[in-house]
């Protein structure tokens, strides 16, 4: 779901090729890709009807409790729930048991005899172990912990952060519906549209909530210094000893034994470990801590309490880490188990695991090779390939940062720093450096820089593809404090022989000496079917001919485990000629007008796979058009002018109107053709060898490499420098010159058809990214490379509506250069002063006020206090140098504002080949782009991995710096990796959209709710894919009229984008606005402001006032206003949207008209008859021009303009009594000013939304259907359905068949 467009239709297109396939289960409709056979229909019933049973459960001391449970789930999963539960939360170590037998931890529930309906387990306190006792100590550590936001804040242990609930103060769902009258509905100054001197506050992106305040339960919890426990104790059971200060301050020494855990003798000076009297043993340390400190019974049982009432949602860890880009100060507390984590020799997490360390690649392979035939195998393949690689993630972000903190000793330590590689917790860790000159030709570091990123996509696709046999290793790219660091799993035994040894395909010296292997040209070119890749023969040093199916530079290794083994992914897709520059290749007239080639800084930019699929889509439309034009021709001797009109047509890229207009009429009469071809094509008898020319003439035209079929495919190495080719340089279809002219073609074609189709997407505003993440994915989406960014900026700045997108690619390419100069600034800084040089980077970037002097290199803490001490210049100059013996670590005090834009002005025409048109100076910019500082600010510590202190930041302050050393808080990592998908639920995601698309609500639901359980089963509770889930399902029940029910599940989906998207992420900004408008109608009218002024507020911080997502937050909140009878306040917020929407849709949209009539019924509410006139004079104006006299619309509009005309006559009127006579005097009929109701304020609410309900008779849907089922069977599935987006729009394709429905606003 979240890799968008392409990927749904690419997965629309499989869905018609296997014509929906689709099966019958228990009543429900349920699409299976693989089509599904008979014996496997049971096991499919089996997953779709796991309907829960539930059971008892006893625990000592507790009343009886009964728990739902899925006959899927293993015994393990009630052990964890048990452990969260407020009422047996302080036990770990116990077994269950059924009618006296122990249950296997790791048993699914359904293999379990005897187990059913009503069954009661036991809970049975085991003895401790050392491991047990200690689990035990960190679980209580936890508890103690739990609402706690440091670890968030601090990005460990995979928390995040989430403000949902502070905003709304408490569940939404527990609410009772208010009355009207006690709303506060006044928004904050800083949200007011266009109020002007001020910038926007920092503060309020992260509310306190003062109830969450809870008293502490105990000021110390830690091990012992008497640990371990000496060999006479061991034989009286003392696993461990710990040391308690409670909140009395009263000292306590404990030993944990295995019957649980004493008070015994010992005092600070004196190791004395008999229990002492009373010894209060107990099993659980809580109930120990209970009995020996009353305010620890009185603050625990608090912090239980609202530790439950949280939603289980902020309180599950995410699956990878979040961090936060700034934080308040946070105080630093004594916690032994987090000082143990650091410091012990084991790597903290490995404590569950038998055998400590983890065999990364034996995991990672292991859960690629389980079975995956039937419905319930996937599912337990796909999670357990999900769960092993989020931990490998997890463990190779600790390496990495461990490796640059200079935590782990390097396997080659004789070496100098940057061509050093490190082994930790079984994953091998290299730089981002060029060291052994193995990239010179390629761009030296710029190009080692970027390889890793490469090797990572080629690692995604080839997973993706996922063919048996064929394995790639865990791959995670990590970027910290300057330097680029890559993860790997180890190869088994790969570190006993040399490299040149153990490859047994591709080279290792870039085409020298080549090797082939017959296994893997098999293995790959399965694998190069779907990627596109053509097999090849190259040269190699000995003149011997070698066939590949990859790149060159692709190895093929096979491991000790003898498994194949690919790594090396760099050059997985083709190069990208617009950004080399090659003898042997003339770009086209209109490639070279925009500026290209481009000599980039490296040699390795590829083309992505997404661009390659939207050509090869492309070229086979054109082919079948081909193919039907000259079939035609056949048929009919008279249009002999037709294919030389279709082949101008086809080269004509650029001029995208007219193109639209053909496609959409060539569409209709495609698939008829189409038809006729294969038709004629497969009865041989009829003409054989025309239909043979036919075909060979079309696949001439297309440039396909063979003559008689269809073959896109594209040589990796056609423009590889020092490789030799074996194939013909004649104009053969497979020559060598073909496959050069294809891999141009595809360069060309993302040029001149994909970024116009970009620009042309973003036109109709449907989808409008907020910032550069989302603009990046959108890019991605399309194919095109942000290496293409500048060349759109300068498109977007000659098109006035896509102002806003103008101003977020500047700030991209501005962010994204700074970025290129901090990573270099910051590797050679001294880590002793890192947060000064941080902090005078910022400045530098970020304000214009003559700097103070740059800090002096003397600037960090220990040569303060040194020079105090000793005023002695030689001593200090010693210090000085020992700490930087390497004068580049100065480097960075010589940085002024002056000399970093002109770095940044450099690395933008470097790059990008793109020229800021005013002064390099940050406020000039800011200026003239309209961006705003803060939202750079968040940008650019997003991309770097920066933590800032939550504070005000005044940018202008003249007599001090903006930014000092104490503002930073943290460096983080910023991590990529590959997503393993959910193939199963996206695949009923699809099918769902479908169905809706079609009008069957009903039907989608359950696909939709279908597919979010198989995402639960597979991602776990939190993933942004499950996030995306739920926001659709909360939208179909709302349009399917459960106002209620979308509300509870939009609720989950803003908690959920909270902790795995982030708190400011433009989805979250989304689903905050959703879920006001369901609030508001359920009539929850506060609750709904203040949603929106929060989405108003982030999306202010994150993109500025000037989007259009702006508009449509301002409507939403104008229209609340207006209900609540606060007419000026929704004024202003009305007259903001309506400049907006007349600015990004054009004066005569029907957007605009909208506008217009709501800023009239707010201004006739305020008794200004006149100016309400004149607006809705616009409104009627566009409807007539735009609709027509006699539609609808118009004439609502022509009788408001009667009703708006009668009432300013009658005010004016009583005026003029007022003026002549000083009192009325005629009888004039009174004023009618109606407030609005709730329900109509509701139904214009849900119109600019995007949700319109239509009542249809049943007669009609049946005509429908049957109107459907009549097409269908006509295009066979190939019709144009729109998907459903994110926006705020959904398109349905004219088919209807449930009430209501929602149609395009």
């Amino acid at each position: 779901m979240s890799e968008n467009k392409s990927k749904i239709c690419e997965n629309n297109k499989q869905q018609k090729e296997n014509d929906q396939e689709t099966s019958k289960v228990n009543g429900k409709e349920m699409a299976e890709k693989k089509g599904i056979e008979d014996n496997e229909e049971s096991d499919i019933l089996e997953v779709i009807q796991d309907v829960g049973f539930s059971v008892q459960i006893l625990s000592p001391g507790v009343e009886p409790l009964t728990i739902q449970v899925s006959s899927m789930e293993l015994v393990q999963e009630i052990h964890q729930l048990l452990m969260d539960r407020e009422e047996t939360c302080h036990r770990t170590c116990f077994s269950l048991q059924l009618d006296g037998t122990t249950l296997d931890n790791f048993a699914e529930l359904k293999s379990i005899e005897g187990l059913k309906e009503g069954s009661v387990i036991k809970v049975v306190e085991e003895p401790y172990t050392m491991r047990e006792a200690r689990i035990h100590v960190r679980h209580i550590r936890d508890l103690l912990k739990s609402m706690d936001t440091t670890d968030a804040y601090n990005g460990v242990d995979c928390s995040s952060l989430t403000f949902l609930h502070t905003i709304t103060q408490g569940d939404i769902l527990e609410k009772k519906k208010t009355r009207p009258e006690s709303i506060d509905c006044t928004p904050p100054e800083y949200i007011m549209p266009n109020s002007k001197d001020r910038s926007l506050p920092i503060l309020p992106l992260h509310p306190s909530n003062k109830s969450q305040k809870i008293p502490q339960a105990i000021k110390v919890l830690t091990t012992s210094p008497f640990n371990p426990p000496p060999g006479a104790r061991k034989l009286h059971g003392d696993l461990l000893y710990l040391y308690v200060v409670t909140m009395e301050d009263k000292r306590f020494h404990i030993s944990a034994c295995p019957r649980g855990f004493y008070v015994n003798q010992t005092t600070d000076d004196e190791f004395n470990p008999r229990p002492n009297n009373p010894s209060y043993l107990s099993h659980s340390l809580i109930d120990l801590l209970s009995q020996i400190s009353p305010a620890f019974k009185r603050s625990f049982t608090q912090m239980q309490k609202k530790r439950t009432q949280r939603h289980p949602f902020e309180r599950v860890a995410t699956p990878y880490q979040v961090y936060t880009w700034c934080a308040p100060a946070l105080e630093h507390t004594i916690d032994a188990i987090r000082a143990e984590d650091t410091f012990s020799s084991k790597l903290g997490y490995e404590e569950h695991i038998p055998g400590q360390t983890r065999d990364w690649n034996e995991e990672l392979q292991t859960t690629r090779e389980l079975p995956r035939k039937t419905l319930p195998e996937r599912l337990l393949r796909e999670r357990a390939i999900f769960k092993v690689h989020s931990d490998f993630v997890t463990a190779a972000t600790r390496g990495a940062t461990a490796v640059i903190d200079g935590n782990v000793m390097a396997i080659n330590p004789g070496e100098e720093s940057k061509m050093q590689m490190f082994i930790w917790n079984n994953i091998f860790f290299s730089l981002g450096f060029d060291v052994r000159d193995h990239y010179k030709e390629l761009g030296g570091d710029a190009a080692a820089h970027v390889a890793p990123r490469n090797d990572l996509h080629g690692v995604r696709v080839y997973s993706a593809v996922d063919v048996e046999g064929l394995y790639t290793l865990g791959t995670v790219v990590i970027d910290y404090r300057g330097f680029r660091v890559t993860a790997q799993s180890i190869i088994p035994g790969i570190l006993e022989r040399e490299q040149d040894q153990s490859v047994v395909y591709g080279s290792i010296d870039f085409g020298k000496n080549i090797l082939s292997h017959p296994k893997y040209l098999e293995l790959l070119n399965k694998a190069g079917q779907p990627l596109k890749i053509l097999p090849h023969s190259v040269i190699n040093d000995k003149e011997e001919i070698i066939e590949l199916c990859s790149s060159v530079e692709c190895k093929g290794i096979i491991g000790n485990d003898g498994r194949h083994y690919i790594l090396d992914l760099l050059r997985t897709f083709p190069p990208d000629v617009n950004f080399l520059k090659l003898d042997d290749v003339t770009l086209s007239k209109e490639v070279t007008e925009k500026g290209f080639p481009i000599i980039h800084k490296h040699k390795l930019s590829c083309l992505r796979q997404e661009l390659l699929e939207a050509f090869v889509d492309d070229r086979y439309v054109m082919f079948i058009k081909h193919a039907a034009l000259h079939l035609q021709q056949l048929n009919n001797a008279k249009k002999v002018e037709a294919p030389k009109k279709e082949l101008t047509e086809i080269k004509d890229y650029d001029n995208t109107d007219e193109r639209e207009k053909k496609e959409e009429e060539d569409d209709k009469i495609n698939t008829e053709e189409a038809r006729k071809i294969v038709e004629a094509i497969s009865d041989e008898k009829q003409n054989a060898v025309d239909s043979k020319n036919v075909v060979r003439k079309a696949c001439q035209a297309v440039g396909s490499l063979k003559e008689t079929e269809f073959d896109i495919r594209f040589n990796p190495d056609v423009f590889s420098p020092g490789i030799r080719h074996a194939e013909s340089e004649l104009d053969t279809p497979g020559s060598l010159k073909n496959q050069k002219k294809l891999v141009q073609e595809a360069a060309e074609f993302l040029l001149l058809r994909q970024i116009p189709n970009f620009i042309h997407d973003c036109l109709d505003h449907s989808s409008a990214p907020m910032d550069g993440i989302t603009l990046t994915e959108q890019l991605h989406n399309k194919g095109i490379g942000i290496r293409y960014l500048g060349k759109i900026a300068d498109i977007l700045k000659t098109i006035p509506s896509l102002e806003y997108l103008h101003g977020i690619a500047v700030s991209e390419l501005i962010v994204r250069s700074a970025k290129h100069i901090f990573n270099y600034y910051i590797q050679n800084a001294d880590i002793m002063s890192m947060a000064v040089a941080i902090s005078h980077f910022l400045n530098c970037f970020l304000t214009t006020q003559p700097i103070v002097q740059a800090p002096q290199v003397v600037n960090d803490e220990l040569s303060k206090t040194n020079k105090r001490r000793y005023n002695n210049k030689k001593n200090n100059t010693k210090m000085i140098n020992a700490n930087n013996s390497d004068a580049s670590a100065n480097e960075w005090t010589t940085l002024t504002q002056k000399s970093l834009w002109q770095l940044i002005k450099k690395e933008l025409k470097a790059y990008w080949d793109y020229e800021l048109n005013c002064e390099h100076n940050i406020d000039k910019i800011v200026e003239h782009y309209k961006l705003q500082k803060i939202s750079i600010l968040r940008a650019f510590n997003l991309k770097v991995g920066l933590q800032i202190l939550l504070r005000e930041y005044n940018f202008e302050s003249k007599n001090k710096p903006t930014f000092n050393e104490d503002d930073i808080i943290n460096v983080f990592p910023v991590v990529k990796h590959i997503n393993p998908r959910a193939t199963d639920a996206y695949n009923f995601y699809t099918t769902g959209q479908n169905k809706i698309q079609q009008g069957y609500f009903k039907d989608g639901y359950e696909l939709i709710s279908e597919a979010l359980n198989l995402l639960n089963n597979v991602y776990g509770a939190l993933h942004p894919e499950n996030a995306q889930c739920l926001r659709m399902l909360a939208r179909l029940s709302y349009i399917m009229g459960d106002a209620q029910e979308a509300l509870a599940i939009q609720q989950r989906a803003v908690l959920m984008s909270e902790r795995v998207n982030g708190i400011d992420h433009p989805y979250t900004i989304t689903e905050y606005s959703h879920l006001a408008l369901y609030c508001f109608a359920n009539s929850q009218i506060t609750t709904a402001l203040k949603l929106l002024y929060r989405a108003r507020y982030l999306a202010a911080m994150v993109c500025g006032e000037n989007h259009p997502d702006i508009a449509l937050i301002d409507s939403n909140i104008s229209l609340i206003l207006h209900a609540v009878g606060e007419y000026e306040l929704s004024l202003r917020f009305l007259e903001h949207a309506l400049a907006l929407n007349i600015k990004y849709y054009g004066p005569k949209s029907l957007k605009v008209a909208v506008s217009y009539h709501l800023v009239a019924r707010t201004q006739s509410c305020m008794g200004d008859f006149r100016s309400a006139l004149n607006s809705e004079k616009e409104t009627y104006a566009i409807y007539k021009q735009q609709l027509g006299e006699t539609h609808d619309k118009t004439q609502e509009s022509s009788d408001c303009l009667k009703h708006l005309t009668q009432q300013a006559v009658v005010l004016q009127k009583k005026m003029n009594d007022i003026y002549t006579n000083g009192k009325l005097i005629s009888g004039l009929p009174p004023i009618h000013i109606q407030p609005p109701s709730m329900g109509s304020v509701l139904d214009m609410l849900n119109a600019i939304n995007g949700i319109i309900f239509v009542q249809i008779s049943q007669k009609d849907i049946a005509n429908l259907k049957n109107e459907i089922e009549k097409r269908q069977k006509e295009s066979n599935g190939d019709d144009n359905t729109e998907v459903i987006k994110d926006g705020e729009t959904e398109t349905l394709n004219g088919s209807i068949a449930k009430n209501p429905l929602p149609l395009k606003s």
